[in-house]
């Protein structure tokens, strides 16, 4: 992509087991993950790939209404760290919806 990776966890000694960049005027988050970090239950026959989470307010509040919608559970919310929650599910078609709620993009993008 032309641009170094800003942010990246250590593969235990393989390679980076995450990488994550700042694309475009807008400084857009872009995450590769490995494999070995799906949920629990992937095997590879179901949704997977790419991931695309949305910035929201709420990250509860968005997943409740997702679900009521008919999407299914794919990731429980999940508490990375302080001021970072993410959830995903998968929507009616098969894709896999992530949103997310990240202090650190907020003050990214405020610059």
């Amino acid at each position: 992509m032309g641009v170094e990776p800003y942010f990246e966890r250590p593969g235990g000694g393989q390679p980076a087991a995450y990488y994550e960049f700042r694309i475009g005027d807008r400084l857009t988050e872009v995450g590769l993950i490995d494999r070995r970090y799906a949920p629990a239950g992937a095997d590879g026959a179901g949704p997977g790939g790419v991931v695309l989470h949305w910035h929201v307010d709420d990250v509860q509040a968005a997943l409740d209404r997702l679900l009521s919608m008919g999407a299914a559970p794919y990731m429980p919310l999940t508490e990375h760290g302080p001021g970072f929650v993410t959830a995903s599910v998968v929507d009616p078609f098969g894709n896999v919806l992530g949103v997310m709620y990240n202090q650190h993009y907020l003050e990214v993008l405020g610059r």
